[in-house]
């Protein structure tokens, strides 16, 4: 067994971190893995953070990616501006220096010598928003389980996304867009040289996401710039097979969308484009998200194909079998992609558990092991039913942070959950919470564990 790690104070490549000493965990915010892509490096692939001299703060949140938080008065963000954005103690400030994450560490001495597991969240938000320290998100549960939980800040909207025959051609790979993917794998990489000083075992990373970050979690699965890297992975609520829910464009059909938002920026040249102020481009991203309403199409300024990144579609990786070799656990909530009736009555949770099982049977197929699940909880306080995320403030254990009535069973349902997905962490294999064993899903055993 290895020593107790107690020390606020951490030594990584680029400098002396100082985090804080939270009781039964040490947690480090704001960790910088990356220079700040601004000036010269917007719309750049990321950069290895400069070191410092002395001792590095990590006390406070580094601040979150550029956006639009949730409207509260609209009929549809307005109920996730009330759920998660409500509390501006969780609300860092906006900027384009967003590139840092955040690292929970349990205070045990219960780890073996390759240290504890380790699991990396990507958080949701259409691509277009959220951020790693969304009041949902906490480590503390996780470490009292033996579990270190990272959370990451990347590049969103426009500043993450925005493809570009300019910058395409700028480029010394001949590509653009995916920066917000590729934020997430320079985190991923600081994280797997870093962690062991953290007591975390580099070779047993979780990579985990919902939404949007599920659909990250399923490219950064697909390329090959990660490989060795991910030791198992969850994807809740985001599977991008159907080009109904989000087939990944190519790099050519994300220069189209992205020659129109220029369009709107006024830029005439990549030089004006990266001199434009944040407000500049959030303002022509306003504009342009209002024609993508107008238009239907969807979920734009997302992963590409871009033949370096992606060789091919996440689909086609599906198709083709060439998943990656690593343990799954797969979920959706009953209410998924819109907790209105009319999208309820359209069955839309179908669609995507159909996308989960498709998943299992090809990686059956691989010989690896996929754990389904469906989350049908119906949360206290209002008739939203177990609506898209719902599911997050229980496998996170914060439903105490939550405005709604919470009682003792929704107290046992998260202790349940937390169970299951440290377990997975740990292991590859859910096991059993309260006694109930999580068997994996097969063909011949179709099993889907309801929460």
């Amino acid at each position: 067994m290895m020593g107790t790690f107690i020390s606020t104070q951490v030594r990584t490549k680029h400098g002396i971190l100082e985090g804080v000493d939270s009781g039964n965990y040490l947690v480090f915010k704001g960790v910088p893995y990356a220079k700040p892509p601004v000036g010269e490096l917007r719309f750049q692939a990321p950069q290895e953070p400069e070191c410092w001299e002395g001792v590095r703060k990590a006390v406070r949140f580094g601040n979150r990616a550029v956006q639009d938080l949730p409207d509260a008065d609209n009929p549809f963000t307005g109920r996730y501006a009330k759920e998660f954005y409500s509390d501006p103690e969780f609300i860092p400030e906006m900027s384009e220096d967003c590139l840092y994450l955040n690292i929970w560490v349990p205070k045990r001495e219960d780890r073996e010598l390759s240290g504890f597991p380790v699991a990396f969240w990507i958080h949701g938000g259409g691509f277009g928003g959220g951020y790693s320290s969304e009041m949902e998100f906490d480590g503390a549960a996780f470490c009292e389980k033996g579990v270190i939980l990272v959370t990451v800040e990347y590049r969103v909207n426009a500043f993450g996304f925005l493809a570009h025959p300019w910058l395409t051609e700028e480029n010394e790979d001949h590509v653009s867009g995916n920066y917000g993917i590729l934020d997430q794998i320079a985190a991923l990489r600081w994280v797997h040289e870093h962690i062991a000083v953290f007591g975390g075992d580099p070779e047993n990373i979780t990579v985990f996401g919902q939404s949007a970050g599920s659909m990250s979690t399923q490219v950064l699965v697909s390329t090959a710039e990660t490989e060795g890297l991910i030791a198992k992975a969850v994807m809740q609520s985001g599977l991008s097979c159907k080009e109904e829910i989000l087939a990944t464009p190519t790099l050519e059909e994300e220069e189209e969308y992205g020659k129109l938002f220029v369009e709107l920026t006024g830029a005439k040249n990549p030089e004006e484009l990266r001199s434009l102020s944040v407000e500049e481009i959030q303002e022509a991203r306003r504009k342009f998200d209002a024609k993508m309403l107008e238009t239907g199409d969807g979920l734009v300024m997302v992963p590409n194909v871009d033949g370096k990144l992606l060789k091919q579609s996440v689909k086609e990786t599906w198709k083709c079998g060439k998943l990656r070799k690593i343990p799954y656990m797969l979920g959706v909530v009953t209410d998924d992609l819109g907790a209105v009736p009319e999208e309820v009555a359209k069955k839309e949770t179908g669609i995507l558990m159909e996308e989960c099982k498709r998943w299992a049977d090809s990686c059956e197929k691989l010989g690896t092991l996929v754990y389904l699940y469906h989350f049908a909880h119906e949360l206290p306080g209002d008739d939203w039913g177990a609506f898209h995320s719902a599911e997050l403030w229980y496998m996170f254990g914060t439903y105490g942070r939550c405005w709604r009535p919470m009682g003792t069973e929704d107290q046992c349902l998260s202790e349940q959950m937390v169970t299951y997905w440290t377990n997975f962490m740990k292991t590859g294999d859910p096991g059993c919470a309260d006694g109930e064993r999580w068997e994996a899903y097969t063909r011949e055993n179709p099993v889907v564990k309801r929460f």
